[in-house]
């Protein structure tokens, strides 16, 4: 019989608020793609992290290749063969990504030679990079990018992969399937998380499916449905969207020829970016990682302030220089893409994370009335369905997925009058996805205006009125979701929509707008 390439027996892991893993066993053959599939907070992450050395487990053995490994720190994990490509990135803003893919090599090769291999992989793979780029400059798809060709310049023996495609276009993800299957067919085993219940079904022939912790089921994906998956990870299909038609009312954003020059020489320069958004709609921007987003999102937010005042109107009021406070008085509330370090501070609890967007619960003489924090992060927790050990919580200790509700519960909450937010459902669970964009729709039919930015054509096609497409720092004329094709949005994603397409789109009035059928 093939000798297993992982295998792991009776895992268990404990921390103070919650039991992450209890009894797991877990069998990867060579060359096998293998799903581990679960909600937010099933236990993927840990484990994951307990095979590559980051994590100690407290119970249970772990085998590699049939011999009994003790796998303490990654660095030993990838002199066995090991590579891991983490949900939330590992790299260090300050340096290069050159620099951040040497750290993790044979220092005996030297830097230049780090550097034309990553140029090398990156061409071969479609995973386009600069490498002399410095990581603070990257957006959350390009560090993606370099997570991805980090691990594949190891040759590793098992891959594990925690949501690669969480930020990756659909033609990005059709080569990354590509490498997958030419490394499973070279004999690399793979470990596969995502939600996205499509690609564990395409891609992996084996699948471990767990729930709060425990081995709930094994199966091959190819062999089940989205909704047979979804039964055995939730116990239950999540429910379907409720689209109704609405009219959209008065403009709530108005954004009129924005040009701004790119802050550093890796950043995008906007040029004449023009869009609107009404109350009671859900406008959507689709477009590559990398092409102007994490620009236009500072200057929507109130982080990038040099704008000309009339550029950026909010309700009515020239807004390009108020900074985030001053929008989120107007009603305006935020998501960022990143979690960690712009959604929520690491350190603090999920209560204290409140008061980031939050000024009513400091009381007289700015004390914190910790009391009304806590009882009103409880509220958000149960609402959203966040998995934590209560508001006390350090936001560092959620997994991502749940990080992510409470981020987007944390704003929704606050009763938005005008919405922005990006990547709403990053990495997480396909029922907390359906929550989250049922969320959406409810604000948009309370009157709310929705800008939504995001990489997953999917959400983006299930829940906008409208679409808007980036590219190179232009943005596309607005489409409405039901003339809207994936082939015709995927053109517009590389820039080519013509003149004519904006000037009949400009010269057409603004219509009631309705949702289409998924």
């Amino acid at each position: 019989m093939t000798t297993p390439r992982l295998q792991l027996a009776h895992i268990t892991k404990r921390y103070p608020a919650v039991v992450a893993n209890s009894d797991v066993s877990l069998t990867v053959l060579p060359g096998e793609t293998h799903a581990v599939l679960g909600e937010n907070g099933a236990g993927k992450s840990t484990l994951m992290k307990i095979i590559y050395g980051s994590v100690k487990p407290d119970e249970g053995s772990v085998m590699f290749n049939g011999q009994a490994v003790n796998v303490r720190n990654p660095q030993e994990a990838r002199a066995l063969g090991i590579s891991m490509v983490f949900q939330h990135f590992s790299l260090f803003d300050t340096l290069t990504v050159a620099e951040n893919v040497w750290l993790g090599l044979d220092k005996s090769l030297a830097l230049a030679d780090v550097t034309r291999r990553i140029s090398a992989k990156a061409t071969e793979y479609g995973l386009d990079i600069d490498p002399s780029r410095p990581v603070h400059t990257l957006s959350v798809g390009e560090m993606q990018r370099v997570e991805i060709i980090r691990a594949l310049l190891t040759d590793p023996k098992l891959l594990i992969l925690d949501e690669p495609t969480s930020v990756l276009t659909p033609q990005a993800v059709t080569k990354l399937f590509v490498v997958l299957r030419k490394l499973a067919a070279e004999g690399c085993s793979i470990l596969y998380i995502s939600h996205k219940l499509h690609e564990i079904r395409e891609l992996c022939t084996a699948c471990t499916v767990l729930r709060g912790g425990k081995v709930t089921g094994v199966c091959n994906p190819q062999n089940e449905t989205n909704e047979s998956l979804s039964r055995l990870m939730i116990g239950a299909e999540p429910p379907p969207l409720q689209h109704r038609a609405v009219k959209a009312g008065a403009v709530a954003l108005r954004v009129k020829g924005l040009t701004l020059a790119r802050e550093d020489q890796f950043g995008v320069d906007l040029d004449g970016v023009c869009l609107d958004v009404r109350a009671g709609e859900v406008v959507g921007i689709a477009g590559v990682s990398g092409n102007g987003q994490k620009e236009l999102l500072y200057a929507l937010s109130g982080e990038d302030t040099r704008a000309e005042p009339a550029m950026i109107e909010v309700f009515g009021q020239a807004a390009a220089r108020f900074r985030p406070r001053k929008r989120r008085a107007l009603g305006l509330h935020f998501v960022p893409e990143e979690r960690l370090g712009r959604g929520a501070v690491p350190t603090l609890g999920l209560s204290h994370n409140l008061l980031l967007t939050r000024s009513n619960a400091v009381g007289r003489g700015g004390w914190i009335r910790t009391g009304a924090l806590a009882g009103h992060a409880n509220t958000i927790i149960q609402r959203f369905k966040v998995k934590a050990g209560g508001p006390t919580s350090a936001a560092r200790s959620l997994s991502g997925g749940n990080l992510q509700k409470f981020i987007v519960g944390r704003e929704i909450d606050a009763n938005p009058k005008l919405f922005i937010v990006a990547q709403p459902t990053w990495g997480v669970d396909v029922g907390a996805a359906a929550l989250i964009r049922s969320e959406i729709l409810a604000l948009r039919d309370a009157g709310c205006a929705v800008l939504v930015v995001s990489e997953e054509l999917d959400e983006l096609f299930e829940i906008s009125d409208r679409l808007y497409v980036i590219a190179k720092g232009r943005l596309s004329p607005s489409v409405e979701r039901a003339a809207a094709t994936v082939p015709r949005i995927g053109e517009w994603m590389s820039g080519l929509w013509d003149a004519s397409e904006v000037a009949a789109n400009a010269a057409v009035p603004a219509k009631e707008v309705t949702h289409a059928q998924a």
